[in-house]
């Protein structure tokens, strides 16, 4: 069995709750990354911002700006985080993983190891590994000649 520890982001780029929406945006916006675990000084996990958040949070282009608003990317990361996040061990099983992500409908998976965050694994990992899977099954089909 594949683990989830072969397959994981490692160090994934985590943020803490003083933190605001605009440094989660910033840092999905430099790594290209869709979700940010949030973490306390000794990275134990505390919650989950998604770019699905984010967007939620900015101003539509369609509604009245008032000067004195305060932007909503400027609200702190503990006060909109996810706090009841789906978690999973490196020696879990990778398609357990998947299909866990599939039925409950998740983009990730932080990966804990003594209630630390260790990694991450997500919905792009598995496109990546479909991609070799299929690159794979290319290679290893015989050339058909014509007659």
């Amino acid at each position: 069995m594949i683990k989830v520890a072969e397959m994981m982001s490692q160090h994934p780029h985590s943020l803490q709750t003083s933190d605001t929406l605009s440094d989660a945006k910033n840092l999905m916006d430099i790594h290209q990354i869709r979700h940010v675990p949030v973490v306390d000084k000794d990275n134990h996990l505390l919650g989950l911002v998604s770019q699905r958040d984010i967007l939620a949070a900015q101003d539509s282009c369609l509604e009245k700006i008032t000067l004195d608003s305060r932007s909503p990317l400027d609200i702190e990361l503990g006060d909109v985080m996810h706090r009841q996040v789906m978690t999973i061990t490196p020696r879990g099983g990778l398609k357990e993983a998947a299909l866990f992500m599939q039925e409950h409908k998740v983009g990730c998976l932080p990966v804990l190891e003594n209630n630390k965050l260790v990694g991450i694994i997500t919905d792009t990992d598995f496109v990546a590994i479909a991609i070799n899977l299929l690159e794979l099954q290319e290679d290893s089909e015989p050339e058909k000649v014509e007659e």
